[in-house]
């Protein structure tokens, strides 16, 4: 990535009122595949008016505070392939960006057992004031990101989101290894499951551990509604909880993603009857 590209919006945070709170990150590269990749959860902080949400500290560390290992691993595979790379700067239980607006869970008050106070009684105008500085901010950055790539490349954005989810669900064990979610264009995706799964030893979920089709997510905000090839990955946290497991990880992903992004497919918008 351009190191002239990389910028953190001082204007947008200057707007913010939040004394220099970076609600998001943008790495802009001029690279011809298109590839955009993006961390929707990456960070546990909070802006120091907020606290810690009424939360103590170990809450925050947990998967409900942020997406372990996802943001280091964003970082080695957008760095390996010179990817643009936008991530958020914010905890999700701040506000969640991988929500639509109208979801109920954009902020919540319960989060996989613990009650998060200072959610519990937020009113419209707090709900109205984090859109405003932290969830559009970073919502706007994706849109950026998008233009800059489909103007310097002649050619569709290509988004990849990546995630991570718990190796335990309510007392379940989950077989994943990963999994990658998608909707109606499995442009991206298709190659991304038969690639995982042709890695020996590898259980790779389709639409598992959850469902691509989340309207107002940031992947169908960004992807599906645009017709812009696009899949978000989940990897088990177990699995990338440290520097060797991101290692391995980005090790297996950049080469795939290399091969992938050769598709003929990929390099098209899809039309609107098709979206």
């Amino acid at each position: 990535m351009d190191a002239h590209a990389t910028d953190m919006e001082t204007d947008a945070v200057a707007s913010a009122g939040d004394q220099g709170f970076h609600p998001y990150s943008l790495s802009l590269s001029d690279a011809s595949h298109g590839l955009i990749v993006l961390c929707d959860h990456a960070e546990n902080t909070l802006p120091a008016a907020y606290g810690g949400l009424g939360l103590q500290p170990d809450e925050l560390e947990r998967h409900i505070g942020y997406d372990i290992g996802a943001k280091a691993l964003c970082e080695q595979v957008a760095d390996a392939l010179d990817a643009t790379l936008v991530m958020s700067r914010y905890s999700r239980l701040l506000i969640d960006p991988n929500r639509g607006l109208d979801d109920p869970t954009l902020i919540m008050r319960l989060s996989d057992g613990a009650t998060v106070p200072g959610n519990a009684r937020h009113d419209a105008a707090e709900r109205a004031r984090r859109i405003d500085r932290y969830y559009r901010p970073y919502d706007d950055a994706v849109s950026r990101a998008r233009s800059h790539v489909g103007e310097v490349t002649g050619r569709a954005p290509v988004l990849l989101s990546i995630h991570s989810f718990t190796p335990i669900w309510r007392g379940h064990p989950r077989p994943w290894h990963g999994g990658v979610l998608w909707d109606r264009d499995a442009r991206l995706a298709r190659p991304l499951i038969d690639g995982l799964r042709d890695d020996g030893g590898l259980i790779i979920g389709d639409n598992e551990p959850y469902t691509g089709e989340l309207p107002g997510d940031t992947m169908n905000r960004h992807g599906t509604q645009l017709g812009l090839p696009h899949a978000l990955l989940e990897v088990r946290q177990d699995l990338i909880h440290d520097e060797a497991g991101v290692a391995e990880w980005a090790d297996r992903l950049v080469p795939l993603l290399r091969q992938v992004l050769a598709l003929e497919s990929l390099r098209d918008v899809l039309p609107a009857e098709l979206r």
